[in-house]
């Protein structure tokens, strides 16, 4: 019998950290993972709905340091490759030989890492807002000369203030550093709400609701900011160029990109550079529509991935 939600728990991933994850749908469908963004946005509480739950085993997860995982906000051992070896751990441990990997922005990211890693246990991908974790992309996003500042030349002011030079990415990162010394006291939550407030104002074409931004700060703010910080402080801990480099490995994966033409987050030309580099993947720029998987043409167009997969596995079989 289908069930939405028929298991949830934490699993122990080493490093005292021990991730929250769980399962919906069909225990015998076909097995999608979803991996959020961030890093540290957790788990959204409508994810499932891009999957007809009859057809799909969905497993969710939060990473580390976010979300119902513990300890909340730890910064130790955790990395792009913690992440990694944790998503092969929740693998072996729930049985899976391959699945397919939904993720967006940074989680297209871990998704294209993880399928680098372990190829063969790997059905297919289907991405959204594609982030490639190069120096361009940090810079795209976090300084005065970037395109998402050049966007929103209104907001990027109050994102920086403090600051007291602001020229580059290590200008910025240096500032929210010292911000962030302490992740208990009022300045890092006030820190955590500007980092936030910057990244949801330019998340849509045209804003929606987020979380409260008001004292004291919302756990899942306070996450995605030192988080995303602690991880772009180190360059998402990947060479520069990782992903394009090593991208030849992806070529027997089917894959779709879903990008928004007017995502200034992350810009639309990583996702040109990444499809012209995998010859099996289908590139969707969708007109009108940024970063965000709740913008009406992203999150249809996210559900027509879906059902590709689903109907190119009823044919396989």
């Amino acid at each position: 019998m289908t069930t939405v939600r028929y298991h949830q728990g934490h699993l122990d991933v080493g490093d005292n950290h021990h991730m929250y994850y769980e399962c919906s749908g069909n225990p015998q469908g076909i097995p999608v993972l979803m991996l959020h963004g961030g890093p540290g946005a957790g788990l959204s509480p409508d994810y499932t709905d891009f999957f007809p739950l009859d057809a799909f085993h969905v497993i969710g997860f939060e990473q580390r340091g976010c979300g119902r995982s513990t300890p909340h906000l730890s910064l130790t051992n955790n990395t792009t490759q913690h992440l990694l070896a944790d998503i092969r751990r929740l693998r072996e441990h729930l049985g899976i030989n391959k699945w397919l990997l939904f993720g967006g922005s940074w989680g297209s990211t871990l998704a294209l890492l993880a399928a680098l890693e372990e190829p063969d246990t790997i059905s297919g991908l289907i991405l959204r807002g594609i982030f490639l974790a190069r120096q361009q992309d940090f810079d795209w996003f976090l300084t005065p000369q970037g395109g998402a500042a050049q966007v929103y030349p209104d907001l990027y002011p109050t994102y920086i203030e403090g600051c007291p030079e602001a020229t580059s990415v290590e200008d910025i990162l240096q500032y929210y550093r010292s911000q962030f010394a302490d992740l208990t006291s009022e300045q890092a939550q006030l820190a955590a709400i500007k980092w936030y407030n910057w990244e949801e104002s330019i998340a849509r074409v045209y804003p929606g609701p987020g979380y409260p931004t008001t004292l004291p700060a919302h756990p899942t703010v306070m996450s995605l900011a030192v988080l995303e910080w602690h991880y772009i402080a180190q360059q998402c801990f990947i060479p520069e160029n990782d992903i394009l480099n090593r991208a030849g490995a992806l070529a027997h994966l089917p894959g779709i990109i879903i990008h928004g033409r007017c995502d200034t987050i992350c810009k639309p030309e990583n996702a040109t550079a990444l499809h012209e580099r995998w010859p099996l993947s289908q590139l969707h720029l969708i007109d009108g529509a940024g970063h965000s998987s709740s913008e009406p043409a992203i999150k249809q167009a996210l559900k027509n991935a879906v059902q590709h997969f689903r109907t190119l596995s009823q044919n396989t079989l």
